[in-house]
């Protein structure tokens, strides 16, 4: 517990020895083979692999050990010596399966043989790749296109990616979802339409450039630790941080670098954030209007004593439009509004305004607390604007920097997995492969799930990922996900939702990247695009799990040889012999940012892929950056009520994504349970809680539909009022499918309607 708080909580900083400890624990669980070591010293490192974890970037310069805990513990994961092989799935059915948790079905070790699910005995059965895929073929081909689904989690490379996406347009449809959906998606749709590019403007070097860097929303400590390492340099020579955040994350907080001798033994902390402010939930369209309104505030004062303005005039007349009615919007709300809806006092946010002003150079650093909302397009948009007043897009040392979180679902998108065709070549991959490809729009995450309800979806093919398990209204889509005709999960480990099958069902494993790939040509590389658009070669060295397993690419190049009618200019098989090859049909297909592909894919720190924005080329409807004028102060599409709480879906730094590596949220001192409700001290009492009572959480979304979550202990935690918080993706129930942000259908999972029973 916490002395100053009496909440539980972490005294020690983010880093430090507790990482040691963390990675070391996950390095006894899956009791990796030897070259563990020898592969985390190539982690992240050029001619190395990139990690399975996150998307923050290979620096050109990397640390003897350029792996944080995250990254380690994905690795181990990956490479434990554990085997789920034929024998375990003859012992076990898939109903008995079902009751286990997500924590114990990945324990069981690496998938290691292909497998089809067998309906009368209820149990998977070992088959041969050729034998899955004629049977998915025969399956595929006896369909209607437009009712198969192709989802891409994020960990799929550049390469498999591709010709995955390629895969699905010869089939004759664009129903190609992916993570990206459930996480930035936002971002895509919301920077596109205010800065004409879809990812950040960000690279590595303008953290060396900045004055002020302003975090929203993102957990660096638990979701990219190695950004830590910018982060602390940063600090060091006189750069301030703000962030906004309901969660005090204790990397943003204070850091102890693992890498750093000195540090580790003196227990020398660095001080992250200047200034911490704990935004509710939803509350950050106020918060930056806030910001905004007092940087106008003091331009006018300055104007007035005929000292230097602090709006960047020239930039703000050449560069933007939409300033006027912004400005008129900002100046017109009362202060009264956005501490309320904020939840943060007017004097701090002058502070954290002050920051802003005195700046030459700032970057604003976001996550998933800002793309998760009903209005999370207007978050995003906001700190677009409060990044626009002084010019601060589109030159060095400044920029707007959304953070990713699978280590290549950026990537995916920029090389066609999208169900938007106007966002893909089509006319240079019509010319390529002398096809015409589908021209209508296809199935997001959130219409896959409707169709799987109304039936319209037949077919669901998952490359990579943990779908069922990630998606809102879990009970009602997995009662409805048998009524398919088909399910396919490649995978490299055992899933919840490999146990959710259709009437035909395989489970396909794959080499995972640390792993060695040999194909006719020789040891293969794949590549990686990270958060900050640089692209970075990375190949495997491990032995192979199991002698079955087969690559990604070779899957797919397998799944649509059996699927699709013989084309001249299609050639699956030159392709699998050569990795190299697939780069080249890349370049062909996006010459402007793949140029001289194969040439540069080892280059130190990775190569950009260019990015219009940074450069001041806006491809928006106006031609010029958008400033917008927001019509709500609240981020949830929802009104407060007496009992009514603002749920935040949280990650432990014991997880990525869905992968639940243990029971230790060292990070916020919570050991040996993910059944909590975290809320502060002040808001139980109001509720007549005591800590350990276990309660239930109730949907109040007000649509009628009952949803709960049970058995969930009461926990003090250091929250906003009307805030409680409770782990992903435990949590995912309680969450409408309609429940989204209304652009991007991103679901809304920071603030969600919730009641407490008791």
């Amino acid at each position: 517990m916490s002395d100053e708080q009496d909440t539980v909580g972490y005294d020690g900083p983010g880093g430090g020895w507790g990482a040691l400890r963390g990675i070391t624990r996950i390095f006894g669980k899956e009791a990796p083979a030897p070259e563990a070591l020898r592969t985390l010293k190539r982690q992240n490192k050029p001619g190395g692999f990139m990690c399975v974890s996150c998307a923050w970037t290979k620096p050109a310069d990397p640390h003897v050990f350029e792996f944080c805990e995250n990254g380690a513990k994905a690795t181990l994961w990956e490479l434990t010596s554990k085997r789920c092989t034929p024998d375990f799935f003859a012992e076990h059915s898939v109903s008995e399966l079902k009751q286990w948790s997500d924590h114990d079905l990945e324990q069981e070790g690496r998938l290691t043989h292909p497998m089809r699910y067998d309906p009368d005995s209820d149990h998977y059965v070992e088959c041969t790749w050729e034998e899955a895929f004629e049977a998915i073929g025969k399956e595929l081909k006896a369909l209607d296109p437009w009712s198969a689904v192709f989802y891409a989690s994020g960990r799929a490379s550049l390469e498999t990616a591709y010709l995955y996406a390629l895969f699905a347009r010869l089939y004759g449809h664009n129903n190609l979802p992916d993570s990206s959906n459930m996480c930035h998606e936002t971002t895509s749709v919301g920077l596109k339409q205010v800065i004409g590019s879809p990812v950040g403007t960000v690279i590595l070097e303008d953290f060396e450039k900045c004055d002020a860097i302003f975090f929203f929303g993102q957990n660096t400590g638990t979701n990219s630790p190695r950004f830590l390492h910018p982060i602390q340099r940063a600090v060091k020579r006189g750069v301030e941080i703000v962030t906004f955040n309901p969660v005090r994350e204790k990397a943003l907080e204070t850091f102890i670098n693992p890498q750093n001798p000195e540090q580790m033994v003196a227990g020398d902390e660095t001080p992250i954030s200047k200034l911490y402010l704990q935004v509710r939930a939803g509350g950050d369209i106020a918060a930056m209007l806030g910001l905004c309104k007092h940087v106008l505030a003091v331009d006018a004062a300055r104007r007035e004593a005929g000292e230097a303005p602090v709006l960047d005039e020239d930039f703000i007349a050449q560069h933007t439009s939409g300033f006027e009615a912004f400005a008129d919007t900002v100046r017109s709300t009362e202060w009264e509004d956005i501490e309320r809806e904020s939840g943060l006092r007017r004097e701090d946010l002058e502070k954290a305004g002050d920051v802003y002003v005195r700046a030459e150079r700032c970057i604003g650093i976001y996550g998933m607390g800002l793309t998760q909302h009903v209005h999370g397009f207007e978050n995003v948009a906001m700190l677009v604007n409060l990044l626009l007043l002084k010019g601060n897009i589109g030159r060095e040392g400044a920029g707007v920097s959304p953070v990713r979180g699978h280590s290549n679902v950026q990537g995916q998108r920029t090389v066609g997995i999208a169900e938007k065709p106007k966002l893909v070549p089509l006319d240079t991959l019509s010319e390529m492969y002398d096809f015409e490809p589908p021209r209508e729009e296809g199935l997001n995450t959130v219409a896959t799930c409707n169709g799987i309800l109304d039936g319209s979806v037949k077919a669901f093919i998952g490359l990579g990922g943990n779908f069922v398990r990630a998606i809102p209204e879990r009970e009602k889509m997995e009662a409805a996900w048998g009524n398919m005709r088909l399910t396919v999960q490649i995978a490299t480990k055992l899933n919840r939702s490999h146990l959710i099958n259709g009437e035909v069902a395989y489970l396909l494993p794959c080499l995972g990247r640390t792993e060695e790939d040999i194909q006719e040509s020789g040891a293969q590389t794949v590549t990686m695009e990270d958060s900050l658009s640089c692209i970075h070669g990375s190949t495997g060295k491990a032995k192979p799990a199991s002698e079955h397993l087969r690559s990604e690419i070779a899957i797919v190049a397998g799944l649509a040889k059996a699927t699709l009618p013989p084309n001249p200019r299609v050639k699956w098989d030159e392709w699998v012999a050569d990795y190299s090859l697939v780069r080249d049909l890349i370049e062909r297909t996006y010459p402007e940012p793949f140029k001289d592909f194969n040439e540069k894919i080892f280059e130190p720190g990775g190569f950009h892929r260019g990015n219009n924005a940074r450069d001041r080329i806006w491809k928006t409807e106006s031609g010029r950056a958008e400033f917008t004028a927001p019509t709500m102060l609240s981020a949830t599409g929802f009104e407060d009520g007496p009992e009514r709480w603002r749920l935040i879906t949280l990650r432990s730094n014991d997880q990525f994504n869905t992968t639940i590596y243990g029971f230790s949220d060292r990070m916020r001192g919570i050991e040996g349970t993910r059944d909590v409700l975290l809320i502060n001290p002040q808001e139980m009492r109001r509720a007549g809680l005591k800590e350990g009572q276990e309660v239930t959480l109730t949907s109040d979304a007000g649509d009628g539909v009952r949803r709960e979550v049970g058995g969930l202990k009461v926990t003090p935690f250091n929250l906003p009022d009307g805030c409680v918080g409770a782990y992903y993706p435990e949590s995912n129930p309680l969450v409408p499918l309609w429940y989204h942000d209304e652009k991007s259908q991103t679901p809304a999972v920071k603030a969600v309607p919730v009641k407490i029973l008791t």
